[in-house]
């Protein structure tokens, strides 16, 4: 267990649980992206990770899948990079999520 209770650590704990969502789906590609990419982020990138995933699993998963985009720009450009990073990136050791 990790007893690191630094405000940075703190946060990393809140990220990851709102990571994980109702849908399977959600999860395969959000909490690979949180921990591989979210610490080389821009501040403003990482807001923009933080405010995505206070939204609805019904629209992250539209946005997500590539059926529609966020008219926000800064949450396009997320949902952008972690549909990126989900297509160049080998997360096999998160199916069993």
């Amino acid at each position: 267990m990790n007893d690191d209770n630094s405000p940075a650590a703190i946060l990393r704990k809140r990220l990851y649980w709102h990571s994980r969502r109702g849908m399977w789906e959600l999860d395969l590609l959000l909490i690979p992206f949180l921990e591989q990419r979210f610490d080389h982020l821009s501040e403003a990138d990482q807001l923009a990770y933080e405010q995505l995933i206070e939204g609805e699993d019904q629209d992250l998963f539209v946005w997500l899948m590539h059926r529609e985009w966020p008219e926000e720009p800064s949450q396009r450009r997320i949902v952008q990079m972690i549909v990126e990073h989900a297509e160049t990136t080998d997360n096999s050791a998160y199916r069993t999520l």
